[in-house]
């Protein structure tokens, strides 16, 4: 037996100690030794695979305080506290030799003195309280996408959040044996009272891609947390990025087009942008909505869900909108809701629930009421804007049948998304890979709204909508995303589009339900079944295309002037974009490929061939 697991056996019952010794895996037995003795745990539970090791994580949830039971069987509702609501940007490093330059936009901590302040902040910190370790697979076991993951934690909300989200691992640690290529999660929630971190003074992210270790700490707000989420996306690019493959901020979908085809598009919108909205598509199907790894095999385009469940923002769901997540909500299912107004009747109300505004209730800032303000004088919010719900993919009724494929579903399109007023027309297709990847991909911009920073129309440029999560130089993620598909014979198609633009009166162009159509449309072109007009700046679709479209899937006439509205090029707008575009690759310095600029350079061409001959404006039909 390895000596490194006396140390457990002391922690834990025979049970549990039975449970470790039979993963025989000396990494793994190295690794739980290690932390055991720093975090020095007052007792140990081992989770399994079993439905009986589940339950007992979730009955100490509620017990723990951690959670709380709502009136809809299988519902709880977590806090977090006041000031832990959202990421920790400030304090998410990662840890870096000496050496080694990440970029301008990472946020990094020199390795040797990160590991000492964290270990520090760690020491003895769950002396009075038991760690869990539990054992998932990020992506379908069994799989060539597969990444198994071990996590070490002291809070039971965040065992039982990933006990939700991710596949369960203890039986694929088994399989492996003596593996050591898993991702590893360090987290305690430190300090609480009343069931919620206090120390958040001494809140703590630290990455280490060298060793596929992330450490948290004196947090439970999930984006902080649940280490196989945002985190271990940071792991997944950075091991993506040395193996010739992708780990992306993108949904998946499955587009049905005629005679029962199914087509699968990748996604990526920043926050904000319709993502989820678009991934949860009526009479369409779901295999994911957050992350994927992406994967060529035979010369082909394959993706995974990397999740099993959903850490989705709760507000403004309602039934028009978001029918199929309404219904999980609002029936028997294990969920587990955040940061919401709890009624007395055991009910939940989230910032643009139909219906009144509860006039009391329970929220993250204890009892609340109408007018309530914190100790600055905000007013606070029944619900908080980043409240979420947490719920298994298997309760959606539109969830794909292919959603736990171990071998991926092949991705036919890939599409880019952002929030843009004056633009972008509302779907275009990219000229081939490189074209996609630079001009609609790499050049994501997201205006903000009121409601995320009190000041709208501020252009946040978000490449690949990934840009808070990359653990690698901005440069070399756009060139590894250009290389992976010049290798392919066909590679997926790139498109990209825009729900937001609006009219010189600020009327937005776009009904919510358009989308419906330009994703119909776009599956139609993935077969080449459709015919395009060259704009200068890609693809758009021709009139008769949508109209038929229009009336097919919204049974609505669609208009000549909607559609020279919606897709007339705005020259000096698009003109303008490629100038900031082109600045901030510029300013970031060594890295970027040259080819980036080239593609930039020549679309502006482009546009300022067609403004000399046909004016700032063009309508479609002038092509």
């Amino acid at each position: 037996m390895n000596k490194n697991l006396e140390v457990v056996k002391a922690k834990c019952s025979q049970v549990n100690f039975e449970k470790v010794v039979k993963l025989e895996n000396n990494y793994l037995f190295n690794f739980i030794a290690k932390f055991v003795k720093l975090l020095n745990p007052k007792s140990i539970f081992i989770c399994n695979d079993s439905e009986s090791d589940f339950n007992y994580i979730r009955k100490k949830a509620v017990e723990d305080g951690e959670e709380r039971k709502l009136s809809i069987e299988g519902h709880t509702v977590h806090f977090d506290g006041y000031y832990d609501q959202a990421r920790d940007k400030e304090r998410t490093k990662f840890l870096v030799p000496k050496g080694v330059y990440l970029g301008p936009n990472l946020n990094i901590i020199d390795k040797e003195s990160g590991l000492k302040e964290i270990f520090g902040i760690m020491k003895n910190i769950m002396h009075d309280r038991e760690l869990y370790i539990l054992f998932f697979c990020l992506g379908p076991a069994n799989s060539n996408f597969s990444i198994p993951a071990i996590q070490l934690t002291d809070s039971s909300y965040v065992a039982h959040s990933e006990i939700i989200l991710y596949r369960p691992g203890y039986e694929e640690f088994r399989r492996l044996g003596n593996y050591k290529d898993y991702f590893q999660f360090v987290h305690s929630e430190g300090e609480v009272k009343d069931a919620v971190s206090i120390n958040v003074n001494k809140r703590r992210i630290y990455m280490d891609t060298e060793e596929d270790v992330v450490y948290s700490v004196n947090t439970q707000y999930g984006g902080n947390t649940i280490g196989h989420k945002k985190l271990a996306m940071r792991l997944g690019i950075n091991r993506a990025s040395k193996e010739n493959w992708l780990t992306e901020h993108m949904f998946i979908s499955g587009i049905h087009g005629p005679e029962g085809r199914v087509t699968y598009f990748a996604g990526a919108f920043p926050s904000m942008c319709g993502k989820t909205s678009t991934a949860m598509i009526p009479e369409e199907t779901i295999v994911g909505d957050d992350i994927v790894y992406i994967k060529k095999i035979k010369n082909k385009v394959y993706a995974v869900n990397v999740e099993i469940g959903i850490f989705g923002i709760i507000e403004d769901i309602n039934p028009d909108d978001d029918p199929y997540i309404w219904k999980v909500l609002n029936e028997p299912n294990e969920i587990i809701f955040s940061n919401v107004l709890v009624t007395e009747d055991g009910n939940v109300y989230w910032k643009g629930k139909p219906g009144e505004v509860p006039e009391k209730g329970i929220n993250y800032s204890g009892e609340w009421y109408p007018g309530k303000k914190d100790s600055e004088g905000k007013e606070i919010a029944p619900s908080h804007k980043n409240a979420r719900f947490t719920v298994n993919l298997k309760n959606l009724d539109n969830l794909d049948i292919n959603y736990d494929n171990p071998n991926g579903v092949e991705i036919k399109g890939i599409i880019y998304g952002g929030r843009d007023s004056d633009t972008l027309v509302p779907v275009q297709e990219a000229y081939n890979w490189a074209h996609g990847i630079v001009s609609m991909g790499a050049s994501i911009e997201s205006e903000t709204t009121a409601a995320t920073l009190g000041k709208t129309g501020v252009r946040k440029f978000n490449p690949m909508s990934n840009l808070d999560f990359l653990s690698i130089p901005v440069g070399k993620y756009i060139d590894i995303n250009l290389k992976f598909g010049e290798s392919l014979e066909d590679p997926p198609k790139i498109f990209s589009v825009n729900y937001f633009l609006k009219d010189s009166n600020g009327n937005y162009l776009n009904k919510k339900t358009d989308k419906r159509v330009w994703l119909k449309w776009m599956e139609l072109r993935v077969h080449e079944e459709v015919k395009t007009i060259n704009v200068g700046t890609g693809f758009i679709p021709k009139y008769e295309d949508l109209k038929k479209l229009f009336k097919d899937v919204l049974g609505k006439d669609y208009r000549q002037e909607e559609y020279i509205k919606q897709f007339t090029l705005r020259v000096p707008e698009n003109i303008s974009k490629i100038d900031r575009i082109v600045k901030i690759y510029n300013e970031l310095g060594p890295g970027v490929p040259d080819i980036l600029f080239k593609i930039l350079e020549e679309q502006k061409s482009r546009l300022e061939s067609l403004k000399n001959k046909k004016g700032e404006y063009i309508s479609p039909l002038a092509f």
